[in-house]
């Protein structure tokens, strides 16, 4: 393997092992054999193997790319898809987006010369849209597959249909912890079943990668916590004032947690002694913005120890060199969808034992390692084995209309790798009629269903960009619609909550947040484009803003190619037709037609009930201009659960009689007995 020989000395050296001395490298002839005998090879590897860096580049040397193919890897998350196809271009010493790319919603760094391409398993769902069969790849490996996300449940139920279209086709399932069997029996013709001329023994093999070299120590506590994040502090400081060298990886549920784990170590920082060690804090979730989660990896200065607060992103999806310590809350931030009231709540939910094995696993990388749970060992022995499947407390909306773009007419019978409550399947089906994407047979609709499936964005949101011509809003709901993909990170949070507010105000609009969002995007665009000093004033996010201007443009060309124009000529012929209704009135009752679902009551405390019914109370996200406004009525974007409360997010007032007109089979106007 001479290529190992010729490393570019550009290397990041904490980012760099050899790729000879992974696990991975002795058993190279033995996965290239299993790859090319049989259609579905599963590998088990514990984190660290180089499984997800290595094997693409076995399978580039094999030739697996060599006829105009590409390799596909997917991964269950963006940071992910970025940071490894980052780390296997530096190794194959390409620029990234050359031979090595990565392809996430929005963001496509791939070229005609890329052969290997890492991407979310939601992105390879939607190249499904245009080529079915997936012709342009020889091998898929589906990445972390243990972790059981919605996207890569359903594409593995797919990649089964595929393979029996395809006797070309090579499907590579990794997974670090022991589902293997439960793949490849999934994948595997019965008993008297043959495909392609293959039995059952022959379709597919389990290969074993020893994972880890080093020996972990693991710590209970004695006696359960009543607050783990105080604990975690704790602990984090008695690591750094008692145990060796290393950095500490910890593992919280959520941004909340995170920043005030971080706010409660500056506090303590500041009494260690200014001539001994000090502590890097790092913050690590999905929405932190990428040049931030890069920070993660990189070496800690001189006399530094680093200490990553992570969500479970750390917990299989990247790999960051120098860990010693783990601090683990056995906690996680699950979705749950309540199909009842229609409410999707992130609950903060005790880890799997799978999982507390992977963040055990995280310690052990370089040398010896601890880890450090916060929970008893009997607490441990309750846990459930492994994590409860996404696609069982998910609202399923998006992906079933996926699936029905796919042309899968039956998606009761549809082979589910796990099969879905039918109460979420029906709660689904029935936001999906209200919303006219399906007719009352269960088929998509055309071309208003169709349309919305090939929208790379959430079922509701889509349906209001596609009102826009009626109301005659077009520029502004694409605004709009780019902002609402940032999940509101457009503004620089950390700056101290009181000058975002004052920032948040200046672009306020009495009729909510969607309309203030537009007003923040139109001044970007025509201001702070231009001027970083002007987003930094305005506590703006100068990436994150610049992904909108970038996401817009890419959602325009989604209408243009179903002859949607965004015309500013004409305008004036479509305003008249709207009724000579303002542009704010016109915005409010296109994102009603989606949102309607989603329709809320004030009541006199400032708090919200849901109109659907249902006895939640809701509470206006403090990012919410209406968490010191008031409204009758409002939409809103999402729901969250943070701390026992359950707040809406992304607020716009709107009439009652509108929900009524445009969601007549949603709302039925009781009418008073007499």
């Amino acid at each position: 393997m001479a290529e190992e020989e010729e490393i570019s000395t550009e290397m990041i050296p904490e980012l760099y092992k050899p790729p000879a001395l992974l696990p991975i490298a002795q058993l190279r002839d033995q996965l290239m054999y299993a790859i090319e005998t049989h259609p579905v090879t599963v590998i088990v590897g514990e984190t660290g193997s180089g499984k997800t860096t290595q094997i693409p580049q076995f399978l580039h040397q094999a030739g697996w790319a060599n006829d105009g193919s590409q390799i596909a890897v997917t991964q269950p998350r963006r940071i992910a898809a970025t940071s490894v196809s980052a780390r296997v271009a530096e190794e194959m010493e390409c620029k990234l987006g050359q031979e090595v790319g990565y392809s996430i919603r929005f963001e496509d760094v791939t070229s005609a010369k890329t052969k290997i391409k890492f991407l979310t398993d939601g992105l390879l769902l939607r190249e499904m849209l245009v080529d079915p069969l997936l012709k342009r790849y020889s091998v898929i490996m589906v990445d972390e597959a243990h972790e059981r996300s919605l996207s890569s449940d359903v594409l593995i139920s797919l990649l089964k249909k595929v393979l029996r279209a395809r006797k070309d086709l090579r499907v590579v399932i990794s997974s670090a912890t022991l589902d293997a069997e439960r793949f490849l029996s999934f994948f595997s013709p019965e008993e008297d079943e043959k495909i392609h001329g293959m039995s059952k023994d022959e379709y597919g093999c389990i290969v074993s990668i020893e994972g880890r070299t080093h020996p972990v120590d693991i710590f209970y506590l004695a006696e359960p916590t009543n607050n783990y994040i105080e604990r975690t502090v704790d602990t984090i400081m008695d690591i750094h004032t008692t145990e060796g060298d290393g950095d500490i990886l910890v593992f919280l549920t959520g941004r909340e947690e995170i920043d005030d784990c971080i706010d409660m170590l500056a506090d303590r920082i500041v009494d260690l002694n200014p001539n001994e060690k000090t502590l890097q804090l790092l913050p690590l979730y999905a929405g932190l913005p990428t040049d931030q989660q890069l920070y993660v990896f990189q070496k800690a200065p001189e006399n530094t120890r680093k200490v990553i607060v992570s969500t479970n992103i750390a917990e299989a999806s990247v790999t960051i060199d120098g860990i010693i310590y783990v601090v683990d809350s056995g906690y996680v931030k699950l979705r749950a969808y309540d199909a009842t009231v229609g409410i999707e709540r992130l609950n903060i939910t005790p880890i799997s034992q799978a999982s507390a094995t992977q963040r055990a696993g995280r310690a052990g990388r370089t040398k010896p390692g601890k880890c450090y749970r916060l929970y008893t060992s009997s607490a441990f022995s309750t846990l459930p084995p492994a994590t409860f499947p996404e696609i069982q407390r998910s609202n399923l909306a998006p992906v079933l209309l996926q699936l029905m773009n796919l042309g899968i007419q039956n998606l009761i019978r549809f082979d589910y790798l796990s099969n879905p409550p039918s109460t979420l399947v029906v709660r689904a089906l029935d936001l999906l009629f209200s919303l006219g994407a399906v007719d009352p047979h269960g088929r998509l609709t055309k071309p208003l269903g169709t349309r919305m499936a090939e929208l790379p964005l959430d079922p509701m949101l889509a349906k209001a960009l596609l009102n826009a011509p009626t109301f005659s809003c077009v520029p502004e709901m694409l605004s709009i619609a780019a902002m609402m993909t940032l999940n509101g990170t457009a503004f620089i949070s950390h700056t101290g909550d009181a000058s975002v507010d004052r920032a948040r105000r200046k672009f306020a609009v009495t009729e909510g947040d969607h309309l203030t969002l537009f007003n923040v995007f139109t001044a970007f665009v025509t201001t702070g484009k231009k001027d970083q000093k002007w987003c930094r004033d305005n506590c703006l996010n100068y990436k994150n803003m610049l992904k909108a201007v970038s996401v817009r443009k890419q959602l325009a060309n989604y209408l243009e190619r179903m002859g949607i124009q965004e015309d500013s000529a004409l305008r004036a012929a479509d305003v008249k037709r709207a009724g000579g209704m303002d542009v704010a009135e016109r915005v409010r009752r296109c994102l009603t037609t989606g949102f309607f679902a989603h329709a809320a009551r004030m009541k006199s405390d400032g708090s919200f009930t849901p109109i659907g019914g249902g006895e939640t109370t809701l509470w206006p996200h403090p990012s919410s201009l209406f968490f010191h406004r008031k409204a009758n009525y409002v939409i809103y974007t999402e729901i969250l659960e943070t701390k026992g409360k359950t707040y809406i997010r992304d607020l716009t007032s709107v009439d009652m009689d509108w929900l009524v007109e445009y969601a007549p089979e949603f709302y039925k106007v009781k009418q008073p007995k007499r």
